[in-house]
């Protein structure tokens, strides 16, 4: 009797549900590593305070927060990154969390503060870390009456207003503001030549 032999199995069809078996793992694994990233944080610091820029970074200012930012976790600064003598190269407002490229050597700074006093007082809302601009009026030959009023500096910030809470309305009130160095001697050129100085929002109608 005559046994007819079993077909084998195309070895095409063998290689097909290996493949098969395969993608079904990678797609397993790639499901997994985008599980595992999501739930995963990272320790950045967080600015307990607006700060200015031009302004020394230290511990003080900040505390240390736990995200989640994938990829994007290096571009922000984490408390080991903190350095001695670093500087805000950009004004930083509370709650923010601190971008890498926002501190700077100090050496790098290219801005000051200066003390003026406002013959105007201090509009509402103007704090801490405020741009604004400075406007003068040059006194006269008289001595007794000011020309009109032109930008001064057109982009400062300030760092702290003097008198408290309750004075800002009343004239005279002082304040300090971050400027650029190249900025000072045309700013110390008004305060001594007698101008009258102001300080307006960015923003606002001057």
């Amino acid at each position: 009797m005559t046994t007819n032999p079993r077909p084998r199995r195309a070895f095409w069809g063998d290689v097909r549900f290996l493949i098969g078996i395969a993608l079904v793992a990678l797609s397993i694994a790639g499901v997994w590593l985008v599980v595992s990233s999501a739930g995963r944080t990272t320790p950045v610091l967080q600015a307990n305070r607006t700060i200015v820029q031009g302004e020394t970074l230290v511990s003080a200012d900040f505390q240390v927060v736990e995200v989640s930012l994938g990829a994007a976790s290096s571009d922000y600064l984490a408390p080991q990154d903190l350095e001695s003598g670093q500087i805000a190269a950009r004004t930083l407002t509370e709650g923010e969390l601190v971008p890498a490229a926002a501190a700077a050597e100090a050496d790098s700074g290219r801005t000051t503060t200066i003390v003026i006093q406002s013959s105007t007082g201090i509009p509402a809302g103007v704090g801490p870390g405020t741009i604004v601009e400075l406007w003068h009026a040059p006194l006269l030959p008289d001595g007794r009456s000011h020309d009109a009023p032109r930008i001064l500096v057109a982009d400062a910030a300030v760092s702290s207003v003097i008198e408290s809470e309750g004075m800002l309305a009343t004239e005279g009130t002082g304040v300090e503001v971050v400027i650029d160095r190249s900025d000072v001697a045309d700013v110390l050129a008004a305060v001594t030549g007698g101008s009258a100085l102001s300080l307006v929002p960015i923003g606002a109608s001057s």
